[in-house]
């Protein structure tokens, strides 16, 4: 393929990366054999359909005009399999072996100068289970291309087509219309700003923690059908309960308080294909952890939502990825990693929802059975949040700062235990 420029929004990424806080999604998927695995069949499946993946073969290269710019390109020297690595479950006696695991793996930072992705194929489980950890940098994609990525990897899916890149062309108005809307989302920005909620506030470190929690589709479907609203907003409700829950657990006050999440969200149009880089914006979502009353919670969740929804994704200091997208790469150089260390001042943590459609998957005939999404921390953030609905549960990855939370578990109890209070209330 041709070298591809990345995005302004992609070179922030890549500026924002450093050891202490790599700008690295994740997911572990948990599949159900019926029979022994074997990990080398594993490996060698794996690596054949990683081969045919465009961007899995294209890694990162310096460009000198514009200044700050980059291309991908593809790796003379790629080898899908470099990639990909087996481990084997030891700590049997942990009752929950692969979180452990997969922290300490997505706290390895990937190469840099090569393709940005790695596979770890994790077998052991007393079950006869196997999970695969896929890792990407988010500098190569957002999480609608990640599932791209992953649809590559599984049984019977074709691996969707890049979409060539079609220079849109652009009006004086639509020009005026652009330089309008950054002017006032970045006066958003600056008009968000509020102190840092101190306990979500840590000091930056490599160390993480992760942890999985999981929620049936039918409690939330039927809290929706009683109380309203979306899948989306019932879920922000039930984070809200338990990030309540979990601050009340370690002696903090949290009534009259609210915690601030940064709800990503995809702008990426048919036009712009499966790997079109990073097409996001954002909304800010304050989640109403003060109210002692779940159906309250939702309530105000729920009118928050709406109103983000009806002012749109290209207004409001949620949609600061945009603004990003629109500033030249050399500024990112030059500014991104400080502009980071202010990622507290506009929000507390990110959730994100990745897009999984319902659809039976399964790998070397293995069905899935679970998919915990996992979000970058921002720098100087101590909790991340990804969710992702499949088939009859919505899954949960809890990143955490492990300096800052060492009671991951208490957080991951209170999402089941907020979701049985809303479910009690419907």
């Amino acid at each position: 393929m041709a070298p591809a420029p990345l995005s302004s929004l992609d070179v922030a990424f890549l500026c924002l990366s450093r050891e202490t806080a790599p700008m690295q999604m994740g997911a572990a998927l948990v599949f159900a054999p019926d029979g022994p695995v074997d990990p080398d069949r594993l490996t060698a499946l794996l690596a054949r359909r990683a081969a045919n993946i465009p961007p899995l073969r294209r890694k990162i290269r310096a460009g000198l005009f514009p200044p700050g710019s980059a291309t991908w390109v593809d790796d003379p020297d790629f080898r899908a399999v470099k990639h990909i690595r087996h481990h084997r479950l030891t700590a049997l006696y942990d009752p929950d072996p692969l979180p452990e695991f997969a922290a300490r793996w997505i706290a390895e930072p990937l190469d840099p100068h090569r393709p940005l992705w790695e596979l770890t194929v994790v077998t052991g489980f007393p079950d006869g289970s196997f999970a695969v950890l896929l890792k990407l940098h988010h500098a190569l994609t957002d999480g609608a291309g990640a599932y791209a990525v992953t649809v590559g990897l599984l049984d019977g899916l074709p691996i969707p087509e890049p979409a060539p890149a079609i220079p849109q062309p652009r009006s004086p108005m639509s020009a005026v219309r652009d330089t309008l809307e950054t002017a006032g989302i970045a006066s958003s920005v600056v008009r968000a700003a509020r102190p840092p909620c101190l306990p979500l506030a840590a000091p930056a470190t490599a160390e993480r923690r992760l942890g999985f929690a999981r929620l049936a589709s039918a409690d939330l479907r039927r809290i929706r059908r009683t109380h309203g609203g979306t899948t989306n907003d019932v879920v922000l409700a039930v984070l809200s309960g338990a990030l309540r829950e979990w601050l009340i657990n370690r002696g903090i006050r949290a009534t009259g308080r609210s915690l601030r999440a940064l709800i990503p969200v995809s702008v990426r149009g048919r036009a712009a294909g499966q790997w079109g880089g990073n097409k996001l914006s954002g909304y800010l979502c304050d989640l109403p952890i003060g109210m002692d009353d779940p159906v309250r919670r939702l309530t105000e969740v729920r009118a928050a939502m709406t109103r983000n929804k009806a002012a749109g994704p290209s207004r409001g200091a949620g949609a600061f990825p945009l603004l990003a997208d629109r500033m030249p790469a050399a500024l990112h150089r030059l500014g991104t990693r400080t502009a980071g260390l202010a990622a507290p001042l506009l929000f507390d943590l990110v959730v994100t929802t990745v897009p999984v459609p319902p659809a039976r998957h399964a790998l070397d005939g293995a069905p899935l059975t679970e998919v915990y999404p996992f979000v970058p921390l921002a720098p100087h953030q101590a909790v991340g949040i990804a969710v992702a609905p499949y088939r009859d549960s919505v899954h949960i990855g809890l990143q955490a700062n492990a300096d800052a939370v060492a009671d991951l578990g208490s957080l991951r109890d209170a999402v089941a235990k907020s979701a049985a209070e809303l479910l009690d209330a419907s």
